[in-house]
């Protein structure tokens, strides 16, 4: 008797889920975006139409399509389908569905997809228990996650797994899903006289960042909060907009398109992938004199609540890794710059990064500093060590003398410039090597002067 109203439970089910889930794609051909793998010709397309799907790991930001995909391609494929979530569940659960695969696989030769949604979640070891099956083919995994997977999954599981890496959906994807859900009468707002206006559209495809799901939550938060005239009864998907009269058509301009938007929300983790890359496009930009594109990496750094005195601890490797002595008042606009950042906090100490960084960026570049240092550490770690020269010894204690330790040692200040030729290393070695850039150039000249004792009578 309950399998008669099994139907009914799932129209009930069906007519609460949000626009977002509504509208995902059913075939290949609805599915909108990442055509650097699923566009004519490209790798997951031609394994597909071979059907010879290996497991796979789906990597990519939220509402890029990651879920929508590994559903649509259990339809595509004609395999039994499984879908678990890391977070709930566990290894007991995934030994019983590896089971199943194994008896359905012998049984009728049907193999099984198993959607592992979040899985870096799983720790090392319940990732290790799908790594048989997967490897003898009894099972296809497809794992999703917004984590890097070469950082966040078993090793052993991405070399037995094809890597598809999902970019965020263009503004004009975006807007193309939108205007789909507004004519589809089936699943969007086809049966509403809805009329969405350029610019409102235009918002939503950007604001969204490339997020499907948040451009369709504003679409369906923009219909469903407007009153339609005469009437004050809210608009439900699926409705008609008036029940007692002549339709009057829902209209959504700009402003109520922003109204029906949430705050942008930054995709940002401040362990995974979006910190480093941003911070390494923040450092490459000032070491590329870009101070717009300093400011701007910096700006989504501090908005997406990134730590400033972190901020601060770049920009001050910085100045002497990139600039050094070029410009030596760059590394005390770093330290002050540090210094203002732990005593005042945000929001004020983004007025005094932002100095910093600009500073940074249009400061004439220099890696000599740091060059020199690298070379000798690599020189001291790897070569012969050079014995201190007997003249520049520590002479101060008793028998030291005796030993030759300070002998002929030459004091510059006895010099009427402050300079004596004499050796200090022992070994022919250049670690330092100013250019002709900044500051530098005239350290370049002074040292070359300097190399030349016999013209300094």
């Amino acid at each position: 008797m309950a399998d008669l109203w099994a139907q009914h439970r799932q129209q009930r089910r069906q007519t609460v889920q949000p626009l977002a889930v509504r509208m995902r794609p059913r075939t290949l051909a609805e599915f909108t975006g990442q055509k650097h793998f699923l566009g004519e010709g490209a790798l997951l397309t031609r394994m597909l139409a071979a059907d010879q799907l290996t497991s796979v790991i789906f990597w990519g930001p939220p509402g890029t399509g990651k879920t929508t995909l590994a559903e649509v391609i259990a339809t595509h494929t004609g395999r039994h389908f499984e879908r678990g979530n890391a977070a709930q569940i566990g290894v007991k659960e995934i030994r019983a569905i590896l089971a199943q695969a194994a008896a359905r696989v012998e049984d009728s030769g049907k193999r099984t997809i198993l959607f592992l949604d979040e899985i870096h979640r799983f720790s090392r070891n319940q990732q290790d228990v799908l790594l048989t099956d997967v490897e003898n083919g009894l099972i296809t995994l497809i794992g999703a996650t917004t984590e890097n997977p070469f950082f966040a999954v078993n090793s052993a599981l991405i070399s037995r797994s094809t890597v598809f890496h999902f970019e965020p959906l263009t503004e004009s994807e975006i807007a193309d899903l939108v205007r789909r859900a507004i004519a589809d009468k089936e699943r969007g707002f086809g049966n509403l006289d809805l009329q969405v206006s350029d610019d409102a559209l235009a918002h939503w495809a950007r604001i969204s960042d490339g997020d499907a799901r948040r451009a369709l939550n504003a679409l369906e938060v923009a219909v469903l909060s407007t009153r339609t005239e005469g009437t004050g009864a809210e608009v439900s998907a699926g409705d008609s907009p008036r029940r007692d009269g002549p339709a009057r058509p829902i209209l959504i301009n700009l402003k109520t398109a922003e109204q029906s938007t949430q705050a942008k929300a930054l995709v940002y983790d401040g362990t995974g992938d979006e910190h480093y890359d941003i911070i390494s496009a923040f450092i490459k930009s000032m070491r590329g004199s870009d101070p717009d594109a300093a400011v701007y990496w910096l700006a989504r750094m501090l908005e997406a609540g990134e730590d400033p005195r972190y901020i601060a601890r770049r920009i001050a490797i910085l100045a002497s890794e990139d600039i050094g002595n070029a410009d030596p008042q760059a590394i005390q606009v770093a330290n002050a710059a540090w210094q203002l950042t732990e005593r005042i906090g945000m929001p004020e100490c983004q007025l005094t990064l932002a100095q910093a960084a600009i500073y940074m960026a249009t400061a004439p570049k220099s890696n000599a500093s740091a060059m020199a240092i690298w070379t000798a550490a690599d020189e001291v770690r790897t070569g012969r060590t050079i014995p201190v020269p007997k003249d520049l010894r520590d002479a101060h204690y008793y028998g030291a003398k005796s030993l030759g330790h300070g002998q002929d040692y030459a004091y510059p200040h006895d010099s009427a410039d402050g300079y004596t030729p004499q050796e200090y290393l022992g070994v022919d070695r250049v670690y330092y090597s100013p250019p002709d850039r900044g500051f530098e150039s005239e350290i370049r000249k002074r040292l070359s002067e300097l190399k030349k004792p016999q013209q300094r009578d």
